[in-house]
């Protein structure tokens, strides 16, 4: 209880921000089921830190977050290289701050770990199980708010346009944080501050201009089909 009525004053200047917003947010809410579960987690990766999603408790809801970038002057790659190497540039301060606790200073690799402070009683620890030239996965650590893995990535769109994308598998941690994240949809909200802000600052780093505002797609996963599936 004392998590539920100290998580709304951390909340507070992440809503604010939301609210003034002027970029246009395209969203849309659907059903979902097993083809919406995250990719394995190589087990090497994975040990007694580990927070898989059937860790987690409540529905799982798969997000994506994407951006179409106008006149970029970065590639794919070299916008996730710049944004990999310190996250902080592209995070907002009031909703989260990335610590590297392990690998070393400089662009993120597999295994290096980070703790992501944020709002509420919380922090966010969360490893590096994917990396690739455009784009890179996180999966939740112990003590995380959520249970499951984020990826973010750039690629070339068919219209000549930068595509970056933030992909959310995530279900609450712990019963706590599924009442915050699916009954009182608070932390689902901020979540979805946090990674527009991410987007909308991707494009600037790219040195672009986003085109037609933020696409924000949806899919709730129930509880039955994402509690039993090892693995993820």
């Amino acid at each position: 209880m004392g998590t539920v009525l100290r998580f709304p004053a951390g909340m507070a200047l992440v809503t604010w921000r939301y609210l003034w917003r002027v970029t246009a947010l395209h969203r849309s809410e659907a059903e979902g089921d097993s083809r919406d579960l995250p990719p394995r987690i190589p087990p090497d990766l994975t040990d007694a830190c580990s927070q898989f999603l059937a860790d987690g408790s409540g529905p799982m809801f798969h997000r994506r977050f994407s951006v179409r970038i106008e006149d970029a002057d970065l590639t794919a790659p070299e916008l996730m290289d710049a944004v990999v190497a310190d996250f902080n540039r592209a995070a907002p301060s009031s909703a989260a701050r990335f610590h590297k606790t392990v690998g070393t200073a400089g662009i993120a690799q597999v295994r290096d770990e980070y703790r992501v402070q944020m709002p509420g009683p919380w922090d966010g620890p969360v490893r590096v199980v994917h990396r690739d030239p455009t784009s890179l996965r996180f999966a939740t650590l112990r003590g995380h708010l959520e249970a499951g893995q984020i990826e973010f990535r750039s690629a070339p769109a068919d219209d000549g346009t930068l595509r970056f994308e933030v992909e959310a598998w995530s279900r609450g941690g712990d019963r706590w944080a599924d009442l915050l994240y699916s009954r009182l949809r608070m932390a689902k909200e901020m979540q979805l501050n946090m990674w527009v802000h991410f987007c909308l600052k991707a494009a600037r780093i790219a040195g672009g201009r986003v085109r037609d505002g933020v696409t924000i797609d949806t899919r709730a996963v129930p509880e039955e089909v994402c509690g039993g599936v090892p693995g993820c």
